[in-house]
């Protein structure tokens, strides 16, 4: 997407100027600890810049799926706001995303002292995209900055309909990288392409393979979805999670893929156990999986395959985890492929979810080209669709 088709940041006056600012605050927690503050660093570039340019910032995000009254201490963006304060900021958290406060507390801020509202889905109107909300938010800022691409595939009213009624309308430096990245990937990736996919459903990827089958060299496939395209090929997946109604898909896209001469590459063995359970594992010296058996992760010879493949690319794109990615050591498969795309010289980028989380924890993920913040929208993006929060930002030249 040619980003000459929207304002840029550092184009704006921003001394003095209320900025309702989008961010994707949306980070793991436990028992009010915040696991990973990946979205939180992401966000900073942009937070300063408006801060050192002396905008006046109202910070906005949602956090997890509150459903219930209970869930409002849950997901409070508390813990969130302390992160902010331990990255130099001094933060009023509003104690409701709908609180009328910021009307007066904004004539009062600047510097690093910014106004947080709470969690953006405690209010009904959010994820209705509520115009009435969005005139709430718009009443009492000038200009709007939207730098959550985690969640600009959702048309809410903190992504979308607040956008429409601002004339000074832009995306913060995160997503100005995002598309930058993604773009390359989506329209002209350097040869030999490679893609690296794995995750649990053929259903959940096949969009992507299918956009994606004229551009590649190859196809690597891992995680639970392999087993389904094993099983095309009368490979026995033994106990392992199968999508028996995807078959004539997988089977589909195989035969689409040898038709072009372009290379798929399946496991050729896998971690298994007896039970799911298990942390006790046993390794099979080819494809097929023994009869009660499930598989986890892929095995060290698919390792070493897949591998050899990434060394040879001239980029890489990978969403979906190798197995069982939250349950050591069955992480294993993905960290090598993390390793594989670190050790690269390919334009290497990581579609967000758990393929990032394998990233991040390999340790290598500095030496990633682009890491992106993103799961379902990254996904979205690449595979051609309109993502709301994009388009609403985009410059309206009066007719």
């Amino acid at each position: 997407m040619a980003l000459e088709s929207f304002l840029k940041l550092e184009d704006l006056d921003l001394l003095g100027q209320r900025v309702f600012l989008r961010l994707d605050l949306n980070v793991p927690m436990k028992d009010g600890k915040i696991l990973d503050r990946t979205r939180i660093d992401a966000a900073l570039p942009t937070l300063r810049y408006l801060c050192d340019k002396g905008a006046r910032v109202v910070v906005a995000s949602h956090l997890g799926r509150p459903k219930t009254e209970e869930d409002k201490q849950k997901y409070s963006l508390e813990p969130v706001a302390q992160a902010l304060i331990d990255s130099g900021f001094e933060v009023l958290l509003m104690d409701s995303p709908e609180s009328d406060a910021p009307v007066e507390l904004i004539k009062g801020i600047g510097g690093n002292k910014i106004i947080m509202l709470e969690n953006l889905r405690f209010a009904p109107g959010e994820t209705k995209n509520s115009d009435e909300l969005a005139a709430k938010w718009s009443k009492y800022t000038d200009i709007y900055v939207n730098d959550a691409f985690g969640a600009c595939h959702r048309a809410h009213a903190s992504i979308d309909a607040i956008a429409k009624l601002k004339s000074i309308r832009c995306m913060g430096f995160l997503i100005a990288k995002e598309l930058e990245a993604l773009d390359t990937i989506r329209k002209n990736p350097p040869q030999p392409f490679v893609l690296l996919t794995g995750g649990s459903k053929v259903s959940d990827k096949i969009v992507v393979l299918e956009n994606f089958a004229d551009k590649v060299a190859s196809v690597l496939i891992g995680g639970a979805m392999a087993y389904t395209f094993l099983k095309t090929q009368g490979i026995s997946v033994g106990a392992s999670k199968l999508e028996a109604d995807k078959m004539a898909v997988a089977k589909s896209f195989l035969k689409r893929m040898e038709g072009a001469k372009r290379k798929v590459l399946l496991p050729i063995d896998h971690i298994i156990v007896k039970n799911f359970e298990d942390t006790q594992f046993e390794t099979t010296p080819g494809p097929d999986i023994p009869d009660g058996w499930i598989a986890v992760d892929i095995g060290p010879k698919t390792r070493a395959l897949f591998a050899n493949e990434i060394a040879l690319a001239g980029s890489v794109f990978w969403n979906g985890p190798m197995g069982v990615y939250e349950r050591k050591p069955f992480d294993e498969g993905s960290i090598a492929m993390a390793r594989a795309m670190a050790e690269s010289d390919a334009f290497t980028v990581v579609g967000g979810g758990d393929s990032a989380a394998a990233a991040m924890d390999s340790g290598l993920a500095d030496q990633m080209s682009h890491i992106s913040t993103g799961g379902g929208a990254s996904l979205e993006y690449i595979q051609g669709q309109t993502l709301p929060g994009i388009e609403a930002l985009k410059v309206r030249i009066p007719q």
